[in-house]
């Protein structure tokens, strides 16, 4: 049976660190700041807003939240954005996604100042992941990293798969697997025979959006597997891109749906607010 690991336990350790670390900032005179904005009605978002708010509160964080309408011109998010580029009290900013169609989505990611891209999506920011001289890591792959540290499982001279290569998770998640020395397979939707090299994975890292996508058969015994998926099945019921039930008894460890990588994110998300406080918040 494998180990489960448990990434609400993960989130609430690396938190108490966090909080140490925002108290060492507010002897330096620093309160980090983060705004988000949501613009529309997506109840989606809404949620995900709420969490983040209630994740400051708890760190100490300072939390700005800007609601706008849906029919926000990009003209007017670009204002908005230009005054939290400019506020020394603002170290993080995130535009919530989805954006109405009238927006786009890439321009208002490069708008955001590099040094308060708390989501590592600007090409600057991806740049330097590339390179391995990052301030900041995408929140999802940086959380992954962040479970299997404090499961003690090292991905250096393993065999890594992902599954998926989106430019949130599966990329990121792929180079950083890359840095820590692992020899790192990337599958996609144009990937012949996929099971053929899921079931070489040491550690297999599932981020296709897709409900039990991963069975049994495409999974080595023994191997590390990581579900990035949040899906709704035909009950209704929250499931991951893994089926659990199947591929439990085969791995060392998983990460369950929900519990496993989703409390890493937000968590990760207030990581990278305190980091730019401390490394731009002097300035």
């Amino acid at each position: 049976m494998a180990v489960i690991m448990d990434g609400k336990l993960v989130s609430q350790r690396t938190r108490e660190r966090l909080r140490q670390q925002v108290a060492g900032l507010a002897e330096r005179g620093i309160v980090p700041g983060l705004a988000v904005v949501l613009v529309g009605d997506d109840v989606g978002s809404q949620i995900y807003v709420r969490n983040k708010a209630l994740a400051c509160d708890e760190l100490g964080i300072v939390s700005f939240q800007y609601s706008l309408p849906a029919d926000t011109t990009q003209k007017q998010l670009l204002q908005l954005l230009d005054r939290l580029n400019a506020d020394p009290a603002v170290h993080g900013i995130l535009v919530q996604s989805p954006l109405p169609e009238q927006i786009d989505e890439a321009f208002i990611t490069n708008y955001i100042d590099p040094q308060k891209d708390v989501d590592a999506f600007h090409p600057y920011n991806v740049g330097r992941i590339m390179l391995g001289d990052y301030a900041f890591l995408p929140c999802t792959p940086a959380g992954i990293l962040e479970i299997l540290r404090f499961y003690g499982i090292d991905p250096a001279g393993r065999h890594c798969v992902v599954v998926g290569r989106s430019h949130i998770v599966g990329r990121p998640m792929s180079m950083l697997l890359l840095h820590a020395n692992a020899t790192v397979t990337i599958c996609h939707s144009h990937t012949q025979d996929l099971a053929a090299h899921t079931r070489q994975a040491d550690i297999l890292v599932a981020a296709v959006g897709k409900e039990r996508f991963i069975t049994a058969d495409m999974v080595k015994p023994g191997a590390v597997v990581i579900d990035v998926g949040m899906n709704r099945d035909s009950q209704g019921k929250l499931c991951g891109d893994v089926d659990f039930a199947g591929v439990e008894p085969l791995a060392s460890h998983i990460t369950p749906v929900p519990g496993g990588v989703g409390p890493m994110t937000i968590t990760e998300l207030m990581q990278n607010t305190v980091t730019a406080a401390r490394l731009f918040g002097g300035k």
